[in-house]
């Protein structure tokens, strides 16, 4: 998605140790009509598949899950980190590590909105380690729900999640925008524009 690659040349931010700053974008403030877009722009790639419901992590990930839930017309749920009183009944329950808070996060789905034979696509903020996506999608394997898909915003090419999901997970992978390299101040992003290298 060219508009993003392009915002996030401008208004990105490298901290060092592989963490990216994009708190104007995605983070912290959102931009609604960007988010819109990348709301489309998932649906559009994922438009081929059968999707009844669409998972993702708090909090970050929830911005572009319901711009594409709103635009494929299905549920959005999103894993909690805290487990609140109104959680009652089966839970599932995973942990992932945390790559900017440091330290392991629990990830909480009420059985209640996860439904066995249900075609569940699973869309995140970053796919970096691919953590957090595996946490995802052992969720939705307890659940017995069938995996189709993963979209994220913002793929680290450079940190191989892609690979240790889809060793685990033989789905179709969609990222928004990809970068290829994080060194000094720099960030390295594949223009889409370009060829897509199989990234898709």
């Amino acid at each position: 998605m060219q508009e993003l690659i392009e915002r996030i040349r401008r208004e990105g931010v490298n901290l060092g140790g592989g963490i990216l700053k994009v708190d104007s974008l995605v983070n912290h403030q959102i931009d609604p009509q960007l988010m819109a877009g990348m709301g489309k722009a998932i649906a559009k790639r994922f438009a081929g598949l059968q999707v009844d419901r669409i998972l993702t992590a708090e909090i970050s990930g929830i911005a572009p899950a319901l711009m594409a839930g709103i635009e494929m017309g299905v549920p959005v749920v999103y894993a909690r980190k805290k487990k609140p009183i109104t959680m009652a009944g089966p839970v599932y329950l995973e942990t992932a590590p945390s790559h900017t808070k440091g330290g392991e996060t629990l990830l909480l789905v009420s059985a209640e909105f996860l439904h066995a034979d249900e075609n569940v696509l699973i869309i995140d903020d970053f796919l970096a380690s691919g953590r957090t996506l595996l946490a995802l999608a052992r969720i939705v394997k307890s659940a017995r729900a069938n995996l189709v898909g993963v979209g994220v915003v913002v793929e680290k090419t450079f940190e191989n999640g892609r690979a240790a999901v889809q060793a685990q997970f033989d789905v179709p992978i969609h990222a928004l925008a990809s970068i290829t390299a994080m060194e000094g101040e720099t960030i390295t992003l594949l223009d889409s524009r370009q060829p897509r290298l199989e990234l898709d």
